[in-house]
């Protein structure tokens, strides 16, 4: 049994494959896993608003923690260009008058994915072309500070190109709605 367990596994190739989906993904170097509930998960995605200098764009299922919408706010204000796409089910996952309150912040663009019955369920966000940071956690207070959640920073621009592919082909989608005066 253990020689039939063995050369079964000798079979099976964990290493991407030419022209498999895995060999096309980004090989980063520069990976932080953060695993929450714990003090100061919910800082590190403040931190990083904090320190953007030119760009954030965010893909966001969930955006309700008002600390974070104002982070936003305020890096839209000290001229980082802001984009925000958000899923597009009605006001859930909103800050309440938070969003609303910064949607017409110079440098800041606020797109809301059109009806449809698929989602947009990111939870990820790139920083000066240089940081990605995606995982499970919303950007909530329950996401952030009460739930069982991983926070995964890449810093590969590779990776955060990757990405942008993906948020440039979201955000020009024909059905969006804009929020704000922008």
């Amino acid at each position: 049994m253990k020689r039939l367990l063995l050369a079964a596994a000798a079979t099976v190739s964990v290493s991407p494959q030419p022209g498999g989906l895995l060999s096309q993904e980004p090989l980063a170097v520069g990976v932080r896993v953060f695993y929450g509930p714990r003090p100061g998960f919910a800082d590190i995605d403040l931190r990083l608003i904090g320190g953007a200098k030119k760009t954030i764009d965010m893909a966001a299922y969930v955006l309700s923690d008002r600390a974070l919408v104002a982070a936003l706010g305020s890096a839209a204000m000290r001229g980082v260009r802001v984009r925000l796409y958000l899923d597009g089910e009605g006001e859930r996952g909103r800050a309440g008058g938070a969003l609303e309150a910064i949607a017409s912040a110079p440098n800041l663009e606020i797109r809301r994915k059109g009806r449809s019955r698929d989602l947009m369920h990111l939870k990820s966000y790139q920083v000066d072309g240089r940081v990605l940071r995606s995982g499970s956690a919303n950007f909530s207070v329950s996401g952030e500070e009460f739930q069982d959640n991983d926070l995964i920073l890449i810093e590969s621009p590779a990776a955060v190109e990757r990405f942008e592919d993906t948020f440039e082909r979201l955000w020009a989608r024909s059905d969006n709605q804009k929020i704000g005066t922008r």
